[in-house]
């Protein structure tokens, strides 16, 4: 028997309410500040992934799910989504558009990890990304917008993690730092920070093995090597922040898993379980549309899995509203009545009231209790006698009381 693929799950029906209110409020929020949908291919050329998010990088190296299609083109299912939207911006000329450029997506991501509880192979992502400006309260406005999406949906107990990177003038005075530093605990590292120290010495920050733990943490702060103009920037977000009354902690091993990210880089986490159960987070990838072959374009965005959002959701038991569903349930008596009924389903469907009719040839009996297990309030019986008065009876599945009403009564009675 065929099973879904290992890292993969299958979205069934009782699980949706918590889709479609996790996609609602993440739309609602993007409305406010004036974030417009875009969706894009499910794969792209290798090359897009390998340029933007480092070649040096575990997704790259470890993660990805990279394919030749019949053309001999090397296509990659998408591991992160900004590197396809700055491909996007470019290929249509959005640069051309009032600046910055606000969009938004929730969409499908694809990477090789080991399963765990929130992290899945194929997993979803919601994301924003605003092209086209440094201003750092832009920075602040991306950081706001994701606090009240979470805000939105009653997740409590959350922290806000900020750092500053730099940028491509102050980081390698940092990165020397830092493989100074390290290169003192060299024999404790993992195998994969070895790796890191000679080829990426910033993705050392981000292991979460236990024995690299304690070499990190006394580790250079990135903030102590910033030039002027990074600092001011920070100092400004910081700024912005406290007017927005927005609390965060300056943690200064943030650097998040991607190399295109620049200066700003946040996270926001569940105050009791930290990074490794984080909910989602960004930064500032100022070169990044540069580096796919577009003119300098400053921009910031942030993305977070929405899995882990339900996951975080379910443990706090927050309620989450019921889909709607059809209100009656169509019962009827003997042949004639169900070709009227069939009719009647049609009717009722068009003044916009959701129906489910009765299939087969059950007895009435049968009928009602198939509507009590779907949970239907009420019931609308018809049968030979209520073809020939033109009536219908309607049923209260609750408290089993029942009267007859005129038919052409029936869509006024049922919205009543």
């Amino acid at each position: 028997m065929y099973r879904a693929p290992r890292g993969t799950s299958d979205i069934l029906p009782k699980e949706q309410p918590y889709w479609r209110y996790v996609e609602r409020k993440a739309a609602d929020v993007c409305q406010i500040y004036g974030y417009e949908r875009i969706d894009a291919p499910t794969f792209e050329d290798t090359g897009l992934f390998t340029r933007s998010v480092g070649e040096e990088t575990d997704i790259v190296n470890k993660e990805m799910y990279t394919f030749e299609d019949r053309s001999g083109s090397r296509l990659t299912l998408r591991p992160e989504n900004t590197a396809s939207v700055c491909r996007a911006y470019l290929e249509h000329g959005l640069h051309n558009l009032p600046q910055p450029v606000k969009l938004y997506y929730i969409t499908s991501i694809f990477r090789y990890e080991r399963p765990q509880a929130g992290r899945y192979r194929q997993h979803h992502q919601f994301g924003c990304e605003a092209i086209g400006d440094d201003d750092p309260a832009l920075d602040a406005e991306v950081i706001e917008a994701t606090w009240r999406f979470f805000e939105s949906l009653d997740l409590r107990h959350l922290s806000l993690q900020l750092n500053s990177i730099g940028c491509k003038k102050c980081r390698p005075g940092y990165l020397t730092a830092l493989k100074d530093y390290y290169a003192k605990y060299t024999d404790e590292l993992c195998r994969d920070c070895k790796t890191r120290l000679k080829r990426n010495p910033l993705r050392l920050l981000d292991c979460k093995k236990p024995s690299c733990q304690p070499a990190a943490n006394s580790v250079p702060r990135s903030i102590d090597y910033l030039c002027p103009e990074c600092d001011t920037h920070f100092n400004r977000l910081k700024k912005y922040l406290g007017l927005l009354d927005l609390p965060f902690t300056i943690n200064h091993r943030l650097v998040r898993g991607l190399d295109y990210y620049t200066r700003t880089v946040f996270e926001i986490q569940p105050e009791a379980e930290g990074a490794q159960s984080t909910l989602g987070g960004g930064g500032r990838f100022d070169d990044l549309i540069e580096e796919l072959g577009g003119k300098p374009t400053p921009a910031i965005g942030f993305a977070t899995g929405i899995e882990r959002i339900i996951l975080n959701l379910k443990k706090q038991d927050i309620s989450i509203p019921p889909l709607p569903s059809p209100q009656v349930f169509l019962a009827h008596i003997g042949e004639e009545a169900k070709d009227e009924a069939t009719k009647l389903a049609a009717r009722l469907r068009q003044a916009g009231i959701g129906v489910i009719e009765a299939l087969g040839n059950k007895s009435l009996k049968a009928q009602l209790r198939q509507a009590n297990k779907l949970g239907f309030e009420h019931a609308v019986i018809i049968g030979e006698q209520e073809i020939k008065d033109g009536t219908v009876i309607l049923r209260d599945m609750t408290t089993s009381v029942q009267k007859t009403i005129p038919l052409d009564k029936l869509e006024e009675e049922l919205l009543r």
